[in-house]
């Protein structure tokens, strides 16, 4: 059976359209991820998922890429909403490495629209823009 190559845009478009839902579940998790990187920026909470708990456990490493991409913010002045945000975008697109970079760009804008304030979807935007350009440029070692 030979597929209908024109067809495999317009796949690709519907898929995206219901990933860009929220009740898609991925959103939903990233949603859940940044409330509790936000709550652990306040005081240490017990039940933790496994995504918030990788993110925490890279946080050095994933703040020290944060002052490369946003050298003019300091990470103790990023609003933490923001901050929050930020490590779980960074943790994406780093570490974990599963989902597209664009798809981790767009949802972490998505999240700055829905619990940033006005600036936060440019702020994020940028920093994690510069960060795949950054990553791009980055010599492959083997």
């Amino acid at each position: 059976m030979v597929k209908n190559k024109t067809m495999q845009p317009f796949s690709y478009l519907v898929i995206y359209f219901f990933m860009k839902t929220p009740k898609d579940p991925r959103h939903q998790k990233r949603q859940e991820a940044v409330k509790a990187i936000f709550a652990e920026s306040f005081t240490h909470q017990k039940h933790i998922d496994p995504l918030v708990q990788k993110v925490l456990a890279n946080e050095g490493a994933i703040d020290d890429k944060i002052r490369i991409i946003a050298p003019e913010f300091p990470i103790d002045k990023i609003n933490r909403v923001d901050l929050a945000i930020l490590r779980l975008g960074v943790y994406e697109l780093v570490v974990n490495q599963t989902q597209p970079q664009k798809v981790v760009i767009d949802e972490a804008i998505e999240l700055a629209k829905e619990f940033g304030n006005d600036t936060s979807p440019a702020f994020i935007n940028g920093a994690l823009g510069k960060l795949v350009r950054e990553q791009k440029n980055e010599p492959t070692t083997v």
